[in-house]
């Protein structure tokens, strides 16, 4: 028996825009649509201006029990990649083929009839997937119970709450026993109680050898649930690899214009001293440019100094990079540590930020080097680096950079 969950070979699937979508009422009508339908098969596929590409060419294998994270900009293809799988919508070319039962959670509502109770919508997706009374019977409590809405399982779906609806949509797709598990960025609908309670589930259902795609923006997520990961931009796979390294180059796609050369540095102050040379390090002294919220760097800096100084003060400040508004601003002196007796020649110096907690975003880094209140030299945003949400912030929700920068840990009662 093969290993392979799920095979795509070549899969392409575009859109028209602009145009409405007509009924075919006449014999010439559905004549007329077959005949244009002609030109879309055969390897000829739609152009013209009105045409857009959500999934060109995408080619991949997947082995049963894998559990791949799916990321990319939003429109990049996904949702579509995880349709097409899910046999909701057809690609325009290529095939995919898939080797077992699948269950999936695309959106909210996928696949329930409003017109019926939580009950009979739990036991029709069951009779969908081929499963038999019995064994439905046997999951029905449990489903029932993750989903926390046994006080409404009697009641049609139509009345739920969309959190209800959730609840109910994902026990489902993640009870029912399927080889093949598709899940798209549905759980940012959920609070964070059953946020954490879904990636749980989804732990444990990776743990059973199902195969498992997951389509998040959750970064965090990602890197804690799935062994590798595909990057998906502009409907092409262009990175599949391990979790860290694919999260890593996606994250580069972000940064409009990163860190400069050397050689591009914007040097100000008065050349007595020159910043040379720059890097973020992690606690174990590795460069790197992607980083774990709550987890520790270090930024090192080196300074050629023309000439002797009896103390020297030195500074970084941290911005975020889309808004520029400056996050960390840590000086030497705060730390006590104020070189003195420096001589002419290069020197490097680090600083620690343990336990960073910024939320998930671009930053740069600004390098300082003084002496008794004289700029010596100021390089502007020379470095970047990005955080990625983790468990560090005690939830799985996705955080959003627009609620702040930097995340507080507290503790909170009622008297």
């Amino acid at each position: 028996m093969s290993d392979i969950a799920i095979q795509a070979v070549r899969l392409s699937k575009a859109y028209r825009i602009g145009e409405a979508q007509h009924r075919h009422d006449t014999l010439r009508d559905q004549i007329e649509h077959r005949v244009r339908g002609l030109f879309h098969r055969n390897g000829q596929k739609p152009s013209g201006e009105n045409t857009i590409w959500a999934l060109r060419d995408t080619s991949f294998e997947i082995r049963r029990g894998e559990v791949i994270g799916v990321v990319g900009r939003n429109g990049a293809g996904k949702s579509t990649l995880l349709k097409i799988l899910s046999r909701i919508t057809e690609p325009t070319s290529g095939y995919a083929r898939i080797y077992g039962r699948v269950s999936s959670l695309l959106e909210v509502g996928t696949g329930f009839h409003s017109e019926l109770t939580g009950r009979e919508n739990v036991y029709l997706s069951g009779a969908i997937l081929g499963m038999t009374r019995r064994e439905m019977d046997r999951k029905f409590d449990e489903i029932v119970s993750f989903a926390e809405i046994e006080r409404f399982i009697d009641t049609p779906v139509k009345r739920y709450s969309s959190g209800m609806y959730l609840r109910l949509a994902f026990a489902v797709a993640a009870h029912l026993e399927t080889d093949i598990l598709l899940v798209d960025e549905v759980l940012a609908v959920g609070d964070a109680e059953f946020q954490k309670k879904c990636i749980g589930k989804m732990s444990e259902v990776a743990h059973r050898d199902r195969t498992v795609l997951f389509v998040s923006h959750n970064l965090g997520a990602i890197e804690t649930l799935c062994t590798s990961a595909m990057w998906i931009d502009h409907g092409t796979l262009v990175h599949r690899g391990p979790t860290s390294s694919t999260v890593s180059a996606y994250l580069k796609s972000l940064e409009s214009g990163s860190g400069l050369g050397a050689d591009e540095w914007k040097h100000s102050g008065t050349g007595e001293a020159h910043v040379v040379a720059a890097r973020v390090l992690d606690s174990d002294g590795y460069e790197r440019d992607t980083f774990s919220m709550g987890e520790s760097l270090i930024v090192e800096y080196t300074v050629d100094f023309h000439y002797a100084f009896d103390t020297i003060h030195l500074a970084i400040v941290v911005r975020r990079s889309d808004i520029k508004l400056a996050v960390i601003d840590a000086v030497s002196d705060d730390a006590g540590f104020v070189p003195e007796d420096v001589s002419e020649g290069r020197r490097t110096f680090r600083v620690a930020i343990p336990n960073c907690l910024l939320f998930p975003n671009v930053y740069d880094i600004s390098l300082y080097v003084g002496s008794r209140g004289v700029r010596l030299d100021f390089v502007e945003n020379v470095l970047r680096f990005s955080i990625v949400q983790s468990a560090a912030a005690g939830r799985t929700a996705q955080l959003s950079s627009e609620w702040g920068v930097y995340y507080t840990p507290s503790i909170w009662t009622q008297g």
